[in-house]
């Protein structure tokens, strides 16, 4: 009796400091079907991605789809055209704020990606997708460069100390040279409190502006509680633990305004456990594919079921996808044979299958050429114009 009691009060006591549990026993009879097509997917996936001619490409077009997706799953709309567009750094209109959300997500994930399989589950990775490591790095170099300045003292365009004497005679009473003093001390106190500095020193910027933040949010407990919850799941499948440490990010909520940061994480522990090693799952898309009624179910069971359901259904799209794109390649393949050696159309039929779309301007700077010259290869090369616009068209292997 007293051993149950201690038993029941210990996972009270876990539950109330991680603001999450993961279901004990686990629900085997709800999960054990959508778990085993999960891992089938993914797996099949990453054999088929091992010896693909297209892998890079596949994985810098899902980059931009996964993005759109997570925007959508806030009930964000973003255009894949635009997002590709300001990336490329060619906005044909203002970036909207869903636009640059849509981007961090496609940076983050692009850093993800790009790094070792372990690195984003680290505390240094954490961090860096944080901006907390950034933030140190340049605070850092500020505090250096003060220190500096400090030493130096100020100097005018020729190097030399600055003492005033240009834009004053020099005194000839002791008590004017006091009060030449005291006003220049003044002077130099005013001009360091109209920089925002005390005592030589720059005030420390507020990290989180309260009008956007809450400061009561422990961002650091909730992140330990987080890792808590992922440390626990490292003798379950990898995409059971991956549906797991989804749903607790989205229960814990350790950042404010990052949910999508969640489900970059749960794909980057599918890489971690060798599940997928040769890309990074795109869970914002499966998740978007799941109907809305079904998406948040109010059990944890249900929740987890659909987590891996997602997993699947990303797995089966990104399969069908390198398949069609391959096709394409193979297709337009055909229309190289006989080229000079010299010819860019290999150069941009490797570019186009990079991006969900190109301009005249993107493939004009990714190639080295005008941007006529850029229209006459999407020509002869035949591909297909994506947005039906007169101006400012784009062309892509869809």
């Amino acid at each position: 009796m007293i051993a149950s009691v201690t038993s029941i009060l210990v996972k009270v006591i876990k539950t109330l400091h991680s603001g999450y549990q993961t279901p004990d026993p686990l629900p085997w009879p709800s999960i054990a079907g959508p778990l085993a097509a999960a891992e089938d997917s993914v797996a099949r996936l990453d054999e088929r991605l091992a010896k693909s001619p297209i892998r890079d490409g596949w994985a810098a077009r899902t980059h931009f789809t996964d993005a759109c997706a997570s925007l959508w799953l806030e009930g964000e709309l973003v255009h894949l055209d635009d997002l590709v567009l300001h990336d490329a750094g060619m906005d044909i209109r203002t970036p909207t704020h869903e636009l640059t959300r849509a981007h961090t997500v496609l940076r983050a994930r692009r850093r993800i990606a790009e790094a070792k399989a372990d690195w984003a589950l680290s505390a240094a990775g954490l961090a860096g997708l944080r901006g907390r490591g950034e933030r140190s790095r340049e605070d850092g170099a500020r505090d250096r460069d003060e220190d500096e300045d400090e030493a130096r003292g100020p100097e005018d365009e020729d190097g030399d100390a600055d003492t005033g004497e240009a834009f004053r005679v020099a005194p000839t009473d002791d008590r004017l040279a006091d009060v030449f003093a005291a006003v220049d001390a003044a002077i130099a106190q005013a001009d360091r409190t109209l920089a925002g500095e005390n005592n030589g020193r720059r005030q420390p910027r507020p990290e989180r502006d309260p009008l956007v933040y809450d400061l009561d949010w422990d961002e650091d407990e909730r992140l330990d509680s987080w890792r808590t919850v992922v440390d626990q799941t490292r003798n379950l499948p990898p995409t059971l633990a991956s549906a797991i440490a989804a749903d607790a990010w989205a229960a814990i909520e350790p950042l404010q305004h990052t949910p999508w940061l969640g489900r970059l994480l749960g794909a980057s522990l599918l890489r971690e456990r060798g599940k997928a090693r040769m890309h990074l799952p795109c869970l914002n898309e499966g998740l978007k594919a799941i109907p809305r009624e079904r998406r948040r179910p109010a059990d944890r069971a249900g929740r987890l079921a659909v987590q891996l359901e997602a997993i699947a259904a990303a797995a089966a799209a990104g399969l069908k996808d390198h398949d069609r794109w391959l096709t394409a390649r193979t297709l337009l393949a055909r229309k190289l044979d006989g080229r000079r050696s010299t010819s860019r159309l290999p150069a941009l039929l490797d570019y186009v299958l990079t991006r969900p779309i190109v301009s005249a301007g993107m493939i004009a700077e990714e190639l080295k050429v005008t941007p006529r010259a850029a229209q006459d290869m999407v020509a002869e090369l035949g591909l297909r114009e994506a947005t039906g616009r007169g101006r400012y068209r784009a062309w892509g292997v869809l």
